[in-house]
């Protein structure tokens, strides 16, 4: 009876880390590797065009982030958070994108309504740019999964941080940019 105990108890352990294990060992681009250059369908204000990171790069840092989908909760009210903070991100140089995995007519409504006219979010449907920063959601990773990058214009990873909560994505990343900014003066 004792081994069936120990059996059941060590069965219960493994399945229960087959579980977590997938979503503890994702983890983002680390600080100062280079930033994968790319160029994206975006929408701005409801206008299409192509963005591209080596472009923004060449005015000063980018915060990019990754949100799962245009108009659920979350991701609509980290944007709102992006779009207030966007004219303080452009006082030290910085250009925000967020992508997701949408399609670029959902964007363009959507860079309207949340985004608020303020700042490109690029449609990302294929998960190339979400597959090459390792946004992928780990149960779905055909889905962006919620994690803010400040890559500098030297083109590395200075700053990354991965939350379902929307809620510290903007004050995260405004501290670097700021710390990027006074040192780089």
């Amino acid at each position: 009876m004792g081994s069936f105990r120990q059996f059941k108890i060590i069965g219960c352990t493994a399945l229960a880390l087959s579980f977590t294990l997938p979503f503890a060992v994702h983890a983002q681009l680390e600080v100062g590797a280079a930033a994968p250059a790319f160029t994206i369908d975006a929408a701005l204000g409801g206008n299409a065009f192509a963005f591209s990171l080596n472009d923004a790069l060449q005015k000063g840092p980018v915060v990019l982030y990754f949100y799962p989908a245009a108009f659920t909760k979350g991701c609509t009210i980290e944007a709102h958070d992006f779009a207030e903070a966007t004219d303080e991100y452009r006082k030290h140089g910085a250009t925000v994108l967020g992508v997701s995995a949408d399609g670029l007519a959902k964007l363009k409504e959507f860079s309207v309504s949340a985004c608020q006219g303020k700042f490109a979010v690029g449609a990302d449907p294929e998960a190339k740019v979400i597959n090459a920063y390792d946004a992928q959601m780990a149960f779905k990773p055909d889905m962006a999964n919620r994690v803010s990058y400040v890559i500098t214009p030297d083109q590395k990873i200075y700053y990354h941080y991965s939350s379902m909560s929307p809620d510290n994505h903007v004050a995260n990343t405004m501290a670097a940019v700021k710390e990027w900014a006074a040192k780089n003066k």
